[in-house]
């Protein structure tokens, strides 16, 4: 039992990924500057992190900065980097404690300096733990991802005819399954740029919840809501039950 929803241990995703959003709205709706939504969205990042390696997750990616977001204000951009810093650097120990790695999707080189190196260091130092993978999708993009794979294919293979598998190892997620699970909070009805090809056969989960208010029930709730659904992949209901 996992609050006060009856969760299957035996069907729990393997990746979860959650477009985490809702923060600057959750601060105006308070009165705050939205840069305080985001800090504390901080605190639900740990807390949904913990939870999914406590069930057994094994895969965690969260869009935390997307290559549409350098077009927000400056103010608000400059606080998200700072913000990448010192979440990093204030939660290795924690993620050292519980056995979790740390890595990163997107085009981190475009990150200022300081982003960058506490990103690698925060990389290096999990290197070695094994219980779940954390994935911050970092300046990322699927259309991006996309293209930079083509391109890198293209490249490699120009005269060979290839196929999906061949293709997938070109992108930055091909080390990782393709997500079961992708919850969006705060009530938006779309994907935004994130894992388009990765997301052909994930469950979509969307809360009204903005993510600051995310927390272990919210996504209790998200997985037993997945673990009702039947998953198909295009085959009949009478073939999958078989």
């Amino acid at each position: 039992m996992s609050g006060s929803y009856k969760i299957d241990n035996s069907l729990i995703p393997n990746h979860i990924a959650i477009i985490m959003d809702g923060n600057g709205r959750w601060a105006k709706s308070k009165g705050m500057p939205r840069v305080l939504g985001h800090r504390e969205g901080v605190k639900t990042v740990r807390e949904i992190t913990e939870t999914c390696a406590e069930l057994g997750v094994k895969y965690l990616t969260l869009f935390a900065f997307s290559t549409e977001n350098w077009n927000r204000p400056e103010y608000e951009v400059n606080a998200l980097m700072t913000l990448i810093v010192n979440t990093i650097d204030n939660e290795l120990k924690n993620l050292m404690k519980n056995n979790i790695k740390l890595e990163a999707i997107g085009d981190i080189s475009a990150l200022p300096s300081k982003s960058y190196n506490s990103l690698i260091k925060g990389i290096e130092d999990t290197k070695d733990n094994d219980r779940m993978t954390l994935v911050l999708a970092l300046n990322y993009s699927g259309r991006w991802d996309i293209v930079n794979a083509a391109n890198m294919l293209a490249h490699d293979h120009a005269e060979n005819r290839l196929d999906e598998k061949d293709f997938k190892m070109y992108l930055s997620t091909a080390k990782y399954p393709d997500p079961e699970l992708i919850i969006r909070t705060s009530g938006e009805l779309r994907i935004s740029n994130f894992l388009l090809w990765e997301a052909a056969y994930s469950e979509f989960y969307f809360t009204d919840i903005k993510w600051p208010d995310f927390k272990k029930e919210s996504l209790y709730e998200a997985i037993y809501d997945y673990q009702h659904r039947e998953r198909r992949f295009g085959k009949t209901s009478e073939q999958v039950n078989k």
